[in-house]
């Protein structure tokens, strides 16, 4: 269970820090305190909070000093910022917008709408924190569409019978092992750019890049017709995309090739990881066999099991690749390249 936001108290009066810091804490936040503007910002330097609630008139640095500069730092320019004051109103409110905060309050404070204002900034907070997550692992479109609650929490353990893709460079060894790091980066970033704009034209969820190997799957979060005809269409593209990219590659010295393996299974999906840094995962047999299908395709070769051709039938043109002995699989199993979709 994840812990309580914090609120950062910023103010020099002692009494309106007792006030602020109480209201925070009845209602269930974690609290620390401020009495200046530096000390604000060396809190916030040592650990930022969830939220700020920080006065206008300060001695030495004002609140829209301290406002300015949480913006100016980009660990901190989406820090959610409420400013408090007694001054005019509609002035002060012009000034606090100007500086960067995302809402006002006039003193005396009226309790509920305090905890309202700071509750609504917390959950605008969380929602965009988890639109991040999900953009890691879903195209920005389906990240959308979770966050809006037009797709089902996929962070949430669930099982569903998904197509797998993995993909890996074929001499990325070799030339690891004589080429500079930065070198080998770029054309890690080529690489990477160049199948990333095909898993999202496809609607695929990226699970995740391994340097030289890439794990995509279909048909979770959302249901999709026809998942198994969508991951071979993808992996075709990508075998002619990745063509141009090698003939570039070639010319500066480069020698890479590209296996594909795909396989259709049920598998366990969800969040994996600790409290700060969880990533989307789909884990069950399904995923070791594409891997291991990979592993078996030679450069060029898109292996597929036989419950994928079935699932993908007449549309693609398909050539017996002869029983593989799997490393984890009792039987030795069936495998097909496909020449082309259609």
């Amino acid at each position: 269970m994840s812990e309580p936001a914090r609120i950062l108290v910023v103010d020099d009066t002692p009494a309106n820090v007792k006030l602020l810091a109480d209201l925070a804490a009845f209602s269930g936040y974690r609290v620390s305190t401020a009495r200046s503007g530096a000390e604000a910002l060396a809190a916030i330097a040592a650990g930022p909070p969830d939220l700020v609630l920080l006065d206008v008139v300060m001695p030495g640095m004002s609140g829209y000093d301290v406002c300015r500069a949480i913006r100016a730092d980009t660990a901190t320019a989406m820090l959610p910022v409420i400013m408090v004051t007694a001054l005019d109103p509609v002035q002060e409110r012009i000034k606090g917008l100007e500086a960067g905060a995302d809402d006002f309050l006039i003193k005396p404070i009226h309790p509920p709408e305090l905890i309202a204002r700071v509750r609504s900034l917390l959950r605008i907070k969380q929602q965009v924190e988890r639109l991040q997550r999900l953009k890691r692992s879903f195209s920005p479109k389906l990240a959308d569409l979770i966050v809006s609650g037009g797709a089902e929490d996929p962070l949430v353990p669930h099982r569903r019978d998904i197509v797998v893709v993995f993909l890996d460079l074929r001499g990325f060894t070799a030339l690891a092992e004589s080429t500079a790091p930065e070198v080998l980066m770029g054309v890690l970033r080529e690489y990477h750019q160049a199948m990333g704009e095909l898993i999202l034209a496809h609607e695929g969820t990226l699970e995740r890049f391994g340097g030289d190997s890439i794990m995509v799957f279909f048909n979770d979060p959302v249901l999709l017709e026809q998942p198994a005809a969508r991951a071979v269409r993808m992996a075709c593209a990508m075998r002619e995309r990745f063509r141009a990219l090698a003939h570039a590659w070639a010319a500066r010295g480069h020698r890479l090739g590209l296996g594909v393996g795909m396989a259709q299974g049920a598998a366990t999906l969800g969040a994996i990881g600790f409290e700060g840094r969880w990533d989307y995962a789909a884990i069950g047999p399904v995923t070791n066999l594409a891997a291991r299908l990979c592993s078996e395709a030679a450069d060029g070769e898109i292996l597929l099991d036989e419950a994928t051709l079935r699932a993908v039938g007449e549309l693609v043109e398909s050539r017996p690749a002869g029983e593989r002995a799997l490393k984890g699989f009792a039987r030795p199993v069936a495998t097909f390249n496909v020449v082309a979709s259609r």
